[in-house]
């Protein structure tokens, strides 16, 4: 699979449009115009661009609309040779990688075709800011209702960043079913490298179905998975097949490393090999070196690897490992691929580095590229705590679990005009424009959380151990900026962005089964605003079509609704 995977990317990059992908129709687009720039020793320039343009508030418009067509099926998969039924993207776990250029335009239409799991969906764009684009956020109950099976649905915004991110499904638990698949954004970096080897997909696994284990996880906790999967695929006892990538010596590689995981944290590596960190999230970074790293679910790294180790040995081991501090899993130390340095791919002998367990984050290293001052903000803060409600567990934010609709989103209710919103909604309203809102999230529990926000990349103003107080310090001089950060167990997280950007928002855990349970709240931001930027025709169309779906089959919201 990662060998097709490498076949399009060299065709995307030789055509620069869509029209090189095999899980594209045939349309009449064109390549962006031909520039200077961006070869192995200029990564930093990008036409009449460079690292140096602040992307918060300039972008390149290149005029080329990037078009996609992406189907949801019911398959059957055995990707570490085990069999199980699963849903996967135009026929793929994890889908396919869609790439696309700084400055297009990007439309995807996805098919619903899930017509024996009977389920609905829709796709979320993990990171893409959706400038005055709220609508094609893609978030069940909050930006639209599901999808029907049979019915297609078409996604567009503007790739305003650049880096690497990924999209999935945010209808219950479908992501980890398999809908989920990696998206790049090509622009200029801050280190130079000779090749791209695309996206490394890092994920956990189970021989269950996650809608199988949903009761276990909600009445007992979350259940220990059997595997991991690096790209796709893995080994199991003596079934399956590892992931393997090869490397020339002397040769320099771009990795874009993606935890797309429903509850591992991993630490990744590569014997032998260090890596150079040049981006978190979608945000480009000083470069820093380093042997091991953190990954949460739901974050990105873009990591730079120099083949200089041909000395040492033909093929090494790639290492993501689930950290036993917060993820639980059966084959915890071999969850692994293959570099290989003559083609000739067999086990390595090769020693991993030493690391010491724990679920950490990486921001003492991230120094955005792009200097940032946070201005002075108003702070509200919400408490992470577990109740047992019903018999199940559900996560709550100052008491409030989120419980949302699926026939009546949260956009609708604004361009309906609602104005008071139920407490199980979880609103927070932030009805004035470009100001500064700083959020304090703290646990007395011993459980990390990878915290993701959509619409916006957030600043990490604070984060550690122990209770969040007015007199923590807060860093405001160029703070780390991403869109998924890590609330420390029994800690706090401190962050803060700028309303900018009119729409509904959602903010939660990142962890599925925790998203399931309601860990989870919203930000209506510039109420006035956002029924103007809502096409309400179709709003309102795929509402009603999902609301007659549901009745007729007689389908039950079973979680959280996100």
């Amino acid at each position: 699979m990662f060998a097709s995977k490498l076949s399009t990317i060299a065709l995307l990059y030789l055509y620069g449009t869509a029209t090189a992908s095999p899980f594209s129709h045939s349309v009449d687009l064109h390549p962006r115009a031909a520039c200077s720039g961006n070869t192995a020793t200029t990564r930093d320039e990008w036409c009449d661009y460079s690292i140096d343009t602040d992307y918060t508030t300039v972008a390149p418009d290149t005029g080329v609309t990037k078009e996609f067509w992406l189907e949801l099926t019911d398959v059957t998969v055995a990707p570490d040779g085990v069999s199980r039924t699963a849903m996967g993207v135009n026929g793929t776990i994890p889908g396919p990688t869609l790439i696309v250029d700084w400055g297009d335009t990007v439309v995807i239409h996805v098919t619903n075709s899930l017509t024996t799991s009977n389920n609905g969906t829709s796709i979320h764009w993990h990171g893409i800011r959706q400038n005055y684009t709220n609508q094609n956020d893609g978030v069940v109950s909050i930006t639209q209702c599901p999808t029907q099976p049979g019915d297609s649905v078409t996604y567009t915004w503007k790739a305003v960043q650049y880096g690497t991110t990924w999209y999935h499904s945010h209808f219950s638990l479908q992501a980890w079913e398999g809908v989920a698949g990696g998206i790049i954004i090509n622009g200029p970096a801050t280190a130079n490298y000779d090749e791209d080897l695309g996206t490394v997909f890092l994920s956990d696994w189970d021989h269950l179905t996650v809608d199988q284990l949903w009761d276990t996880a909600q009445t007992d906790g979350p259940p220990t998975l059997d595997n991991g999967l690096i790209n796709g695929t893995n080994v199991y006892n003596d079934t399956g097949s590892r992931f393997n990538v090869s490397f020339t010596s002397g040769s320099s590689y771009r990795l874009r490393l993606i935890n797309g995981a429903v509850d591992t944290h991993f630490k990744f590596s590569i014997d032998n090999h260090t890596m150079q960190v040049i981006a978190s999230d979608l945000i480009p970074i000083q470069p820093y070196t380093t042997e091991v790293i953190n990954i949460g679910m739901g974050q990105r790294y873009d990591v730079i690897v120099t083949a200089d180790q041909a000395s040492v040995a033909d093929n090494f081991w790639m290492r993501a490992i689930p950290q036993s501090a917060c993820s639980d899993n059966d084959n915890s130390d071999n969850i692994r691929g293959i570099v290989t340095y003559t083609g000739n791919v067999s086990d390595p002998t090769t020693t991993g580095w030493d690391y010491t367990d724990g679920c950490d984050d990486e921001t003492d290293n991230l120094v955005p590229y792009i200097s940032k001052t946070v201005g002075t903000g108003t702070t509200v803060t919400e408490e992470a705590s577990v109740a047992v409600t019903n018999g199940v567990f559900r996560w709550t934010l100052n008491s409030t679990s989120l419980l949302v609709d699926w026939e009546d989103p949260t956009l609708l209710q604004v361009v309906e005009e609602v104005t008071e919103f139920d407490t199980d909604d979880a609103v927070i309203q932030l009805p004035n424009a470009n100001e500064w809102f700083y959020l304090a999230i703290e646990t007395d529990l011993a459980v990390p959380h990878p915290i993701h926000l959509h619409g916006h990349d957030f600043y990490v103003l604070a984060q550690g151990s122990g209770s969040y107080t007015s007199n923590t310090t807060l860093t405001l001089d160029n703070p780390p900026r991403r869109d998924t950060a890590m609330l420390p167990a029994s800690g706090y997280l401190v962050l803060a962005f700028e309303t900018d950007n009119p729409g509904v928002w959602l903010m939660h855990c990142h962890i599925g089964w925790h998203t399931s349970e309601g860990f989870a709240l919203q930000f209506v931001e510039r109420y006035d605003e956002i029924a103007s930027i809502t096409d309400a025709d179709t709003l309102n169309s795929s509402c009603t079509a999902w609301s007659s779906y549901q009745s007729s089959e007689s389908l039950g919201q079973i979680d959280s609704g996100i």
